[in-house]
């Protein structure tokens, strides 16, 4: 049930620099955050993203390896299974020089309705889009 692997590619900004002169934890999981938006984005349209918003149930990240500022990096998504309200996501974040993993991480996520914020179950019509 595994989706196709969705891409986005950028520089390390001076801004994702912590006291240790790498990218601070936090900032890892706002790139897990931003590309599960960016392929949610890419992947509906305006009617589907005013009816339906995802959140968070949980994350699981793995630190395997520090990036610093100005590597190139690689962030891949995909949809791994989902099942009535609740979709499962994975990430990758690489360096793109090297590809070495850097992070992994696995998301938990809810499909709600926006206006209600009450749990929508995932229809064939939004996981034909991911799947």
């Amino acid at each position: 049930m595994k989706s196709k692997i969705f891409e986005h590619h950028f520089t390390v900004p001076e801004s994702a620099i912590d006291d240790m002169d790498h990218v601070n934890n936090v900032v890892y999981l706002q790139w897990v955050q931003d590309i599960a938006k960016k392929h949610w984005e890419s992947k509906t349209d305006d009617a589907i993203r005013n009816t339906y918003v995802w959140v968070v149930l949980n994350h699981f990240i793995e630190y395997h390896s520090p990036a610093f500022e100005n590597d190139k990096i690689t962030i891949q998504t995909w949809i791994d299974n989902y099942r009535g309200v609740k979709s499962e996501r994975h990430t990758k974040i690489i360096n793109t020089t090297t590809q070495k993993v850097l992070v992994s991480a696995k998301t938990s996520w809810c499909l709600l309705y926006k206006e209600t914020l009450r749990p929508a179950r995932i229809t064939n019509e939004i996981s034909n889009l991911f799947l």
